[in-house]
């Protein structure tokens, strides 16, 4: 329940306060005066896009605040947490939510969610079970099939939305096995080409049998054999230079002299036998040099021309592989990820089939799930269509009858029927669809008669109806607004109104009061009350808030309202 609502700079109000509470709300003004304002505010704090156009004229930004009544440990109350908000209890259960919008005048917006800024996303999930609201906009919508539809699916409640629920799951399931099929059936050409080009690339790259890391190697193996004269020659003299055999001094006999002299006078002075251990250390390390250095050329000794012609042969091998695919590595990852392709492809014929089995499997399940959701709309059809017809008998339409029809279409995620709302208006007359045959008037109360049918089984918490009574006056607009008033016993309904006949059952009536300063026009918001609500009342039936006729026709209706609170 929206307890309160305070604008600030938008559209002609500069500022205003709404105070609304339990029961019905009327709102009325003078034409221009900002009644589609409030409707507008409560847009914007329900998620509606923000249009910077609706910043009042000379204004930086124009700002809405709302204060909602909601459980304090019900879902939205909860949603408000996960978006990091908080609601502030206020005893029985119950919580008041803060919720704000601002919007610039260069287009940009803010929102808030229980005191924290969040994104107007957060706004418009709330707004379901916040708010449910109904303008001339939306009586136009009703003449499309698709909110037909809907409608039926709200008031079939949980029959109806089980069936839509298995219905869209096996929907889900059919057109992915069919999309795949017809992949399959369509690409086959495709496919097979792709299978012969990878098994031509697996052979290759099977043959040739590489090896990660083996070109690199074979690089440096081939710069080796190409410089094995130059690297034998160095290899030689360093090793000479260490470890002579011919009898002249070499470095390690040198050194181990060195060693040995230290040696025999180290015990004499402890800073000397330091350096004996580093002179043995030096002896020990050109001992391991020489001795690698033999190695080293043993092992040159052995490779020849014949190695480098058959690493040369090698790397030419690995050099196609690479042209082909980028590197070694790539074709030895194709090997391995090629080889689950080409069985995948070489399955086509056979996986075709099994596909063809799973989706006529799928097909028939998507029938019994098709015909299974149009049993339980049409059940729900007919309730909605007599209780409809009813309401509308109390909507001062007293010999209408009103039928829903369900009717085969092509298959689509929302099933396979087509709704359609006819409207009989009086005997006689053929039952006509709405979206042809129903006036502006018979629109506006066959759209309020399907919303209070639906709220006995779907509540909505608050109802916001903005000129639901367009096209229509005298006796059946008295009727509207005793609907509205009987309404609002279980829900909140605030109705945007230019008719004396509707606002005199509202509980709570405020009016938009123009002013005009002579250079800006602004509007402010105020409840009405006794010889105040007398005269706008006046002035709504006959043009005179003065007028004594009008004021005792007002007397008359609002006494007429008191009698159905």
């Amino acid at each position: 329940m929206i307890e309160e609502m305070r604008l600030r700079d938008l559209g002609v109000i500069a500022e205003a306060t709404l105070p609304m509470g339990r029961g019905f709300t009327a709102i009325t003004g003078e034409t221009g005066a900002g009644k589609t304002m409030v409707v507008t505010g409560l847009g914007l704090l329900l998620g509606q896009r923000a249009d910077s156009g609706a910043v009042r004229s000379g204004a930086a930004q124009a700002a809405v605040e709302g204060v909602w009544l909601v459980p304090e440990d019900g879902p939205v109350a909860a949603r408000v947490r996960e978006a990091g908000g908080d609601v502030e209890p206020v005893g029985g259960g119950a919580a008041e939510l803060y919720l704000g919008r601002t919007v610039s005048s260069e287009g940009r917006g803010r929102a808030t969610v229980g005191g924290r800024t969040a994104p107007a996303g957060v706004l418009a999930d709330l707004a379901d079970d916040l708010v449910v609201v109904h303008g001339q906009s939306d009586q136009l919508r009703l003449k499309s099939s698709a909110a037909q539809r809907e409608a039926l699916d709200r008031f079939g409640g949980e029959p109806v939305s089980a069936a839509r629920a298995a219905y869209r799951a096996a929907w889900e399931s059919w057109r992915a096995l069919d999309a795949e099929l017809t992949t399959l059936t369509t690409d086959r050409d495709d496919r097979a080409r792709e299978a012969d080009q990878l098994r031509a690339a697996i052979a290759e790259i099977e043959s040739v049998a590489p090896v990660a890391g083996e070109d690199e190697e074979l690089a440096r193996r081939a710069e080796r054999l190409a410089n094995a004269e130059e690297l034998r020659l160095a290899a030689v003299t360093a090793h000479a230079a260490l470890s002579n055999d011919d009898g002249t001094p070499d470095v390690v006999a040198l050194l181990a002299e060195a060693r040995r002299a230290l040696e025999r006078i180290a015990d004499s002075d402890a800073a000397l036998a330091v350096i004996g251990e580093q002179v043995a250390d030096l002896g020990y390390r050109a001992t391991d040099a020489a001795v690698a250095l033999s190695g080293y050329l043993a092992d040159l000794d052995e490779s020849g021309p014949h190695e480098l012609a058959a690493v040369d042969e090698r790397r030419g091998v690995l050099a196609g592989l690479v042209r082909t695919h980028g590197s070694v590595d790539a074709a030895i990852a194709l090997l391995e990820t090629g080889s689950a392709r080409l069985v995948e492809l070489d399955d086509d014929g056979d996986r075709v089939e099994r596909l063809q089995a799973q989706r006529d499997a799928a097909a028939d399940d998507l029938d019994a799930r098709a015909e299974a959701l149009t049993a339980a709309r049409r059940d729900a059809a007919e309730r909605l269509g007599a209780a409809v017809t009813e309401e509308l008998h109390a909507l001062a339409l007293p010999d209408a009858h009103l039928t829903v029809e369900v009717a085969p279409a092509a298959p689509a995620g929302h099933g396979r029927d087509e709704v359609s709302i006819l409207l009989a208006p009086h005997p006689g007359a053929d039952p006509r669809p709405v979206s042809r045959g129903a006036s502006g008037g018979e629109l506006s109360r066959v759209m309020l008669a399907i919303e209070v049918v639906i709220a006995g089984v779907d509540p909505v918490p608050t109802f916001v109806f903005d000129e639901v009574d367009a096209g229509i006056g005298g006796a059946a607009a008295i009727e509207v607004g005793r609907r509205l008033a009987r309404l609002a016993e279980s829900s909140q309904v605030i109705a945007v109104t230019h008719l004396a006949q509707v606002a005199a059952f509202a509980g709570n009536h405020l009016t938009v009061v123009k002013g005009n300063d002579g250079a800006v026009t602004a509007s402010s918001v105020r409840r009405l009350e006794g010889a105040e609500r007398e005269a706008e009342m006046a002035r709504l039936l006959s043009g005179l808030s003065d007028s004594d006729a009008a004021l005792t026709h007002a007397r008359e209706l609002l006494a007429t309202g008191r009698a159905v609170g």
